[in-house]
This record gives structure tokens, sequence and C-alpha cells, in this order.
């Protein structure tokens, strides 16, 4: 530094020297001190700048070193959770398995303990009393009771395909697609006396079955093509994630697949009792038997049952009992039993309320999950999984909700569409401004149609109960509005919380359902 010093006095020497040739001015010795005492300030401060620069950057240094470190250990913080949930995932797996083996073991004990009690010989002669098409009940632990129901006939092997609807829907809980279809198109517990298996895909791919799903969606086996579609992947679930086809798989399979069986048997008992057969055996009552087997099932497999979808959603809505039975299966089984007794009896008016009471309640159930998982889209973290499960409980009831959902005309000036019921575009054309109290000397305040009876809450003056026209007729307005909610396919649905309530009331009317009925979702 002090050799740095002398030069840049020696130039600085012979550079005050050429100005002061320059400006014809000596200059004097003070003056060159003073000119090198500012130099040397300068320097000076210059060389502050640049220590405090170099601390500056030896500090940023040592904050770059410490940030590598904490990532490095982040990394490994990483790696190590990656393996617990590797291995966690083991675990699971594992009491899952050891689940299964548990459940077959009980089975199995309860097979040695139904084979004690009755005997071989006696389990012998029930086989051979059973319909050629029920099969034996090869596990033995089958009582003539489920639920509060006791069966009037032998309907064991239909009983037994929840059991498949249980292993469809662990299977689909491991994302094993390929094996929950396996089970669906072939079969696994249902095993009927000729070896063949009773299967799900069966019922639900075949033509002329006793319910409203094909010819709604005007396509015989209307529920396998859904159903199919959940376990491949392919429709309404293409590009679906792994949560939206597990629910897809699990529900449908149980909450539309079974719940049309268990409907279509109900219609087959009604025709069978009409033309006058109601032998406990081949008639009527075998038949409404079936339909408690499909929709309520073993009480070992009731967990998988559309029974015990119908019995969870009714707390959500505050429609239990002080024992906590739901309303609509309290409802249903009670009609089920009386309606048992009005087909042995050959009673039209009973069994035919019964099927009206099964139906209504059926609705109502739907109906809950619909409004419960529409209003719960607006998620963070679910909004997908609500909206898959809404689209099943929709698509288990559509084709007994929609027809009756009705039409809407839009008006273009509030923007906003009325509920119209089931009508047509004429209808649209007939809003008017009138007096609400058909007071003819009172003055004009209310939007009512003339068609319908209707009255625009949207309206509230003539201008805009002007906005109505024929033109802008929304047919089929509320079924479309679901399924638009619901459209698994458009992620654009997802984060809003829908009230759906309106476009139901129509459905709720059709079947005399009331508020009560529906409850309040809490």
């Amino acid at each position: 530094m002090e050799k740095g010093k002398a030069v840049l006095f020696s130039l600085l020497m012979v550079i005050s020297s050429l100005a002061g040739c320059i400006d014809g001015e000596v200059s004097s010795g003070s003056d060159y001190e003073q000119q090198i005492a500012d130099m040397e300030q300068n320097q000076n401060m210059t060389n502050q700048r640049i220590s405090e620069m170099e601390e500056a950057l030896v500090a940023q240094q040592n904050e770059n070193d410490w940030l590598r470190i904490s990532l490095t250990e982040t990394e490994r913080e990483l790696v190590d959770l990656e393996a617990t949930i590797i291995a966690q995932q083991q675990e699971n797996n594992e009491l899952v398995t050891a689940l299964e083996r548990l459940r077959q073991t009980i089975l199995e004990m309860n097979q040695t303990i139904a084979d004690l009690r009755r005997g071989d010989e006696n389990a012998s002669s029930t086989d051979n009393e059973s319909d050629s098409d029920d099969g034996d009940d090869p596990n033995g632990w089958l009582d003539e009771q489920d639920g509060g129901y006791t069966y009037a006939s032998d309907v064991d092997n239909h009983r037994l395909l929840m059991w498949d609807i249980c292993d469809i829907r662990d299977a689909a809980g491991e994302n094993d697609w390929d094996e929950a279809k396996r089970i669906y198109q072939n079969g696994k517990n249902a095993e009927k006396s000729d070896g063949s298996y009773r299967t799900l895909q069966g019922f639900a791919a075949a033509a002329g079955k006793a319910h409203g799903y094909d010819s709604y969606y005007n396509e015989s086996g209307s529920i396998d093509t859904l159903i199919s579609a959940a376990l491949e992947g392919t429709g309404d679930f293409e590009g679906a994630s792994d949560i939206v086809r597990y629910q897809g798989i699990a529900r449908l399979t149980a909450n539309m697949g079974m719940v049309a069986l268990t409907i279509h048997e109900l219609n087959t008992a009604v025709s069978k009792a009409d033309a006058g057969n109601v032998n406990n055996n081949s008639g009527a009552p075998h038949n409404w038997d079936e339909a408690w087997a499909f929709f309520h099932g073993p009480d070992e497999f009731y967990v998988c049952s559309p029974a015990k979808s119908m019995q969870n959603m009714a707390p959500y809505f505050g429609t239990v009992d002080d024992d906590g039975v739901a309303a609509t299966f309290a409802a249903t089984e009670a009609a089920m039993i009386d309606g048992l007794s009005a087909l042995q009896a050959n009673d039209a008016d009973g069994y035919n309320a019964a099927v009206d009471t099964i139906m209504k309640n059926i609705i109502i159930a739907n109906s809950q999950a619909v409004l419960k998982y529409a209003q719960y889209m607006d998620s963070d973290t679910d909004a997908e999984r609500y909206q898959a499960k809404g689209y099943v409980y929709w698509k288990s009831m559509e084709a007994y909700a929609a027809p009756f959902m009705g039409d809407g005309c839009y008006n273009i000036v509030v923007h906003r569409v009325t509920m119209m019921g089931v009508t047509d575009s004429s209808a649209c054309d007939a809003f008017i401004w009138t007096n609400g109290q058909q007071d003819p000397n009172g003055e004009p305040d209310t939007c009512y149609n003339t068609v319908t009876h209707a009255i625009s809450t949207d309206a509230t003056t003539e201008a805009e109960c002007s906005g109505y026209d024929s033109m802008y007729f929304q047919d089929d307005y509320g079924a479309r509005k679901m399924n638009e909610i619901f459209a698994l396919k458009d992620a654009s649905q997802l984060g809003t919380s829908y009230d759906v309530a309106p476009f139901l009331q129509p459905v709720w009317d059709h079947y005399g359902i009331t508020a009560a009925d529906i409850g309040t979702l809490t």
C-alpha cells in the first residue's frame, strides 16, 4: 500500500507541475499537500468501501453455504418421509389382507356353527329343496333373516351377490381395476348349483329388465355401460383420477346396479301377484325376497349395501329416530315386511302401496346425497371426490327423477331461469304483469303465468316481467343443470357450492316428499 502511495504521489507531482505550467502559475507547496491529503482521504474511503463489500460477500457466501446444508437436510428428510410412506402403505396392505382373512375366518366359523346346529343331513335336505336357479349356499352360515326382514323362500344365492359388491369395492380401494372388473364380469361368491356364478354384469347388461333405466337412457344395458366406464376409465370416467374412479366403481355397483336389481324384482313380484301367482317359492313372494336380498343382503355384508347408504345419509339431515335409525331405512324395511304379507294375501292395494313407499324413500335418500355433495363441491381439497359421489347418486335416481324435474323459461332482462314444471315453450309467453291479490282496482305488482299459474319471484317490475319469451324456452332445464354440475370431465364446476333443491322440488312434489322427509343439511 505504501508503494502505491509513493507512485500515486509521484504521478500527482508530475500532473500538478504540468497543470501549473499550463495555467502559467506555480502552485505552492501547501496546495500539493492539500491535494495529497484529499487523495489519501479518498483512498481511505475507497478502501473502507471495499472492505465492507468483502465482508458482505463473505456473509452472503456463509448464508449460501447454510442454505445448501439446509437443502441437503431437507432432501434427506424427504427421502426418509418417502420411505416411511412406502412402509406405511405396505403396512396398510398387510392390514387389509389381515382383515380379509379375519372376515373369511368369521364366515368359516359361522359355517361350522351352522353345520353343528343343523347337521349335515339337514343341510343337504335344505339344499335339495331350493330352486335350481338359486343353487346351494356353500358357506352354510346364512339364516332366514336379514335386518328385520324374514325371507319366505330360499334366495341364499341372490344374497351372496352382496359379497361380490364388497369384494369389488375392496379391489377398487386398492386401485386394482382388473380384479374389480373380473369380479363384476365373472362373479366370485354367488355360485349356483351348476357351478356357474351369478354376476352383477349379467343383470346390468341384460335387456328387458323391469326397471326404468334402459328406457330413460334409450339404451339396452345402460347400467352396464356406466359401471364399465368406471372400471375401464372410459366414457364419463375418461381421464378421471383414481379417487373419482373408485367412487364410480364402489358406488355405481351398489347404488345403481343393486338398486336396479331391487326395482326389477319389486316390479316382477307385482306382475306375478297381479297374475295370481303368490306361491312363496316360485311366485311373487320369491321375487319380493330377492328384492331385499339385493337391497340389504346378508347382515355380514350390509356395510356394502344400498340400505347402508340410505342409513348413512340420514344423520346429516337430522332424519333419524332416537336410536339413530334412518327414517328412510325404517320406512323401507317396514314396507318390505308389509308388502310380503300383502303379496301372500293377494292384497293389491297393500303391495302397490309398499312399492310406492320403497320408491319414495329411495328418492329421498338419493336426494339427500345429491344435496349434500353438490353443496360440498366448494371444498379446497376434496371437490372432485364430492362431485364423483354426487354423480353416482344422481345417476342412480336420474331415470326416476328427470322426467318430473321440468323445463325453464329464461328471462332476458333479469338473466335468470324460472322453473316451470313439465310444459312447452308457449308457457314462456304467458307471463303477465298483474295484481297479485286479483284486485281489479289494485295496482299491478306480480309477474303471473296464466298457463302454469306460477309466480315469478325474479321479475319484480313490468319491464322485467316482459323479459320472458317462448324463444328462450329451456327444455329439460332441471336435469340438464344437474348433469352440468356433476359432469366429471368439467373441472370448472369444482370449487363452487351448489343448491340443487329448486331442481329437485318438482320430483319431491311428484313422489309426495315433504321438507320434513328431506330434513336440513347440517
